[in-house]
């Protein structure tokens, strides 16, 4: 992973450039009268180091618009890229490449395997990263070391969720791409999700982006976007950040 920089905040205050850029992305499922558009001429900048909040109602563009940045899906029009790489257009094997070195995935269910431990399950990503951390530490930042020889089914749902956490970080990802990842889970074990979360954004530099119905979680964010009917509708600066312990909902 590239060194965290949040140096470009110079004394003249410059910010540092975008590392994504995404100018009138359009997303248009089916065809004729099942036609849906999904995204609708979105155009967005998002900084090196910074935590996105996604918010919005059910069919709002959010997962659409994640799924391209993670190179997952691809907009019928419009373009996407992320430093020098062309997402948009790029090839099977050049988004494939892309995930594998520069995206870690958090969904709202949590695909552990469940015959393997918890560090067998997060060794598995580490084995295909070129530059993996240990997954002990990776466990270490989720606060999970003590439970590394345990199974799935031995957690609570908000431990198996800082698994999937430490799994999608191990491999140093540059992003954190996470969807609804406290949808399953009740206040005090979301709560704990969420700090393993801005943990990882705070202490590796990870830029992350986070999708959620939930704004209350939009306090922890230094951004918030908001979407409806596939745009984004508002944008917030967020000054001052609250901490996960301080999330009420």
């Amino acid at each position: 992973m590239q060194a965290y920089e949040r140096e470009a905040e110079s004394s003249a205050n410059v910010p540092p450039a975008p590392v994504f850029v995404a100018r009138g992305l359009t997303k248009v499922y089916g065809s004729g009268d099942s036609q849906v558009t999904a995204l609708k001429n979105v155009d967005l900048d998002i900084r090196q180091g910074e935590f996105i909040v996604l918010l919005g109602p059910s069919g709002s563009g959010k997962s659409t618009l994640l799924n391209i940045l993670g190179g997952l899906d691809a907009p019928t029009s419009g373009s996407a890229k992320w430093r020098d790489h062309q997402l948009t257009g790029a090839g099977d094997d050049e988004l494939t490449t892309y995930r594998r070195e520069h995206v870690g995935f958090v969904f709202q269910f949590y695909n552990l395997i469940p015959s393997l431990s918890v560090e067998e399950n997060v060794r598995l990503v580490a084995q295909i990263a070129s530059d993996p951390m240990d997954p002990r530490q990776a466990l270490e930042l989720v606060g999970l070391s003590h439970r590394a020889r345990h199974f799935p089914s031995q957690l609570s749902g908000g431990e198996q969720q800082r698994v999937a956490v430490a799994r999608a970080i191990v491999k140093r990802p540059d992003i954190l791409l996470c969807d609804e990842p406290t949808g399953a889970l009740d206040v005090d074990t979301g709560r704990m999700v969420l700090a393993a979360i801005a943990k990882v954004n705070a202490q590796l530099g990870t830029t992350t982006i986070v999708i959620t119905h939930n704004s209350a979680i939009a306090g922890m964010a230094d951004r918030v976007l908001r979407l409806s009917g596939g745009r984004i509708v508002k944008e917030e600066p967020n000054p001052n950040r609250i901490a996960a312990d301080d999330v009420q909902w």
